[in-house]
């Protein structure tokens, strides 16, 4: 018994407090000391003096405009994102490993090479955006440029979410609720997709929460026009950092930092409890 308890402490990485303290440490410069420095920056601001910054015409309008065009493009993700892992799961084709790697290539991709392409292709001298502006819809320099760009760096995130959970899921279950007389539609919405919530559910946490504070491949594409609601909250903090005001920027950083920090957290909590509901059953 002895020896086998002794086999059982035996670890591949010795030393727990060692490595405890390497985790700590690497956290700690990495995450925890760059966030309490914006919060030490923003609490040079008076509360009145920080109100005032925050609700700022040209503040609120770049914090719904990052808000509104990052959740429509995480539900697009989440939708399409689904499609695309489905089909990188349940079926067998030429070239699904060369498209299974293109997902991850907007991680790859620096973001700004990405917004001056969309921006390019989607602009009335652009393909497709010729043709959209044939018809009258504009893309580029608009919030619909923006949505394609937030859907374009978002989409990696449903995929490889959602894509583990169907490899580990069980054919039976489908399998059983066809032979009760299931539709396809029912079998996916009442045995399939329960399954599939909590993952996309992440998904759509992460691409929501990369949407709101991202700058790099929507700064072209959005015009950055405080005239036509086209500018992003990312690109007002540059703005203020361009001018030398680190405490403004760092106010405004503050208020995006909570707004990701909350989304997730409640995301989280559905996560759980749905998770807790599908293990019940």
């Amino acid at each position: 018994m002895t020896v086998r308890k002794r086999i059982k402490q035996v670890r591949v990485i010795p030393g727990f407090h060692l490595t405890l303290g390497i985790t700590i440490a690497l956290l700690s410069l990495l995450v925890l000391i760059p966030l309490a420095s914006v919060l030490v920056y923003s609490f040079r601001l008076s509360p009145s003096e920080f109100w005032k910054l925050i609700t700022a015409k040209n503040v609120l309008n770049a914090f719904g405009t990052s808000i509104i065009c990052a959740f429509i493009a995480a539900l697009l993700n989440s939708v399409f994102g689904l499609i695309l892992a489905w089909v990188l799961v349940k079926y067998e084709f030429p070239g699904k490993k060369v498209l299974d790697g293109l997902i991850e290539l907007p991680f790859a991709l620096p973001t700004a090479v990405a917004g001056i392409t969309l921006s390019k292709m989607y602009s009335d001298t652009g393909f497709p955006g010729s043709f959209f502006s044939g018809i009258g819809i504009d893309i580029s320099y608009t919030k619909i440029g923006i949505v394609i760009a937030l859907i374009f760096i978002g989409i990696p995130f449903t995929v490889r979410a959602v894509q583990p959970v169907l490899e580990k899921l069980d054919n039976q279950y489908e399998e059983a609720a066809y032979i009760l007389g299931a539709s396809r539609k029912r079998a996916f919405f009442k045995v399939i997709f329960p399954e599939l919530f909590p993952a996309l559910l992440t998904g759509f946490g992460l691409a929501l929460a990369r949407g709101i504070g991202e700058y790099g491949s929507v700064i072209y594409i959005s015009g950055n026009s405080a005239k036509d609601n086209t500018q992003v909250v990312s690109y007002v903090i540059m703005q203020k950092l361009e001018r030398m005001d680190y405490s403004s920027a760092t106010a405004i950083a503050l208020v995006l930092l909570i707004i990701s920090f909350v989304l997730l957290f409640i995301i989280n909590i559905i996560q759980i409890r749905r998770s807790k509901r599908i293990s019940v059953r």
